[in-house]
């Protein structure tokens, strides 16, 4: 893993807006009516190949297939290993619980995206290792083409498919949680031995709180929170702690926010994993505040910070000097080879719906590229 040894280094936590070929391709997949999968194909690489320039035009240092092929961060997983089927039932968070008139409002409009999310009704095991292949590849031929100093690839956390498919087969969740984490060894794996970064996405542990964990006591979430990251542990065991990265979120979502668990109940879970960079929200108005807490707090020596220094949420194009500002606070702390900038969550979470305008988001990620150069004067003592 690149670390920002003579300047501040960029990267952003790996969705990015689909075109509507590409999510008109994958919502037939999903439903069975995909009349030309072949075509298809051919639809996704060119659009990772775009997205890739893209992001690399951008300014963009270590860059990902903006997962173009998933019609979800987590449930893409159904067609990769075997024991998922139908659907469960919708658990709104917490905070939007608490505000129905919005939640009303969220349904009724374009802020909830409609897909399955089978539940565990099987025995788990790997079903299919096409799909990822073709995404392994798909991203090596877009990096020849734009050379960007560094590729990820994301993959869904043991903990974050429990979050959204819920397991109606294992006796007991720590048997589903270790049934995911040995079935998806073979992916996180494989894209390491591709040459590329793993990243896990492990929103479950952010998010989990006002979700699957939301009638628990905290002592009771920090412990469920820690299984689910013995378990991604678990599954990595073979794979070197600085080839990965780990994302953590409250829910990418514009929405009140307000029964998140705060970052000093998340941050020392998160810590106990073994990935080497750690990705997490830091600008929203939500956890903006939230950096006292990594200045207060005993961050171990092997650790890279990837701060969110832009919203994934808003059309605001945040100003580079505020950018520069929010990485040099965590520059401060770790020390500037230690901070890479980064976003609170991806763009386009899901095929086809994002809050953020596409020629906005790299309008974002210009800003981002931006920042990061002013920080870096500042940090090298080059202003």
């Amino acid at each position: 893993m690149k670390k920002s040894l003579d300047r501040i280094l960029t990267t952003h936590v790996g969705s990015l807006p689909r075109s509507k070929a590409v999510s008109d391709g994958v919502f037939a997949h999903e439903q069975g009516k995909l009349a030309d999968p072949t075509g298809l194909a051919a639809t996704i690489k060119e659009a990772v190949s775009t997205v890739v320039a893209r992001q690399v035009k951008s300014g963009v240092d270590i860059v990902s297939d903006g997962e173009m092929s998933k019609i979800s961060y987590a449930t893409y997983i159904k067609d990769r290993i075997t024991g998922f089927d139908g659907d469960s039932p919708r658990k709104a968070p917490k905070d939007l619980e608490e505000y129905p008139g919005f939640l009303t409002r969220q349904s009724k409009g374009d802020g909830t995206p409609t897909y399955r999310r089978p539940m565990c009704v099987g025995e788990i095991k790997v079903k299919d290792k096409k799909p990822l292949q073709a995404d392994l590849a798909n991203l090596e031929a877009a990096a020849v083409q734009s050379n960007p100093l560094e590729c990820f690839m994301n993959a869904a956390s043991p903990g974050v498919i429990a979050l959204f498919q819920p397991n109606n087969f294992y006796s007991t969740q720590e048997a589903y949680l270790e049934a995911l984490a040995d079935a998806m060894r073979h992916e996180y794996e494989a894209i390491i031995t591709a040459g590329f970064l793993l990243q896990l996405d492990s929103p479950d542990i952010g998010l989990g709180r006002h979700m699957m964990f939301k009638d628990k006591e905290d002592a009771e979430y920090i412990r469920l929170a820690e299984q689910h990251i013995e378990a991604l542990n678990h599954a990595t065991r073979n794979i070197p702690p600085e080839k990965m990265r780990l994302h953590v979120c409250w829910g990418n979502y514009e929405g009140p926010h307000h029964c998140d668990a705060d970052m000093d109940l998340v941050l020392p879970v998160a810590l106990k994993a073994r990935p080497q960079a750690l990705l997490f929200e830091a600008s929203n108005p939500r956890h903006a505040h939230e950096w006292t807490v990594f200045r207060d707090a005993n961050i171990p020596d092997d650790k890279i910070l990837v701060p969110g220094v832009i919203d994934s949420t808003t059309n605001f194009i945040e100003h580079p000097k505020l950018v520069a500002e929010r990485i040099c606070r965590f520059a401060d702390i770790v020390g500037r080879e230690r901070v890479i900038a980064g976003t609170d969550c991806g763009f386009s979470t899901f095929a086809g719906f994002g809050a953020v305008d596409e020629d906005i988001v790299y309008g974002k990620l210009q800003a981002m590229s931006e920042g990061a150069a002013l920080a870096s004067k500042q940090l090298w003592g080059t202003l």
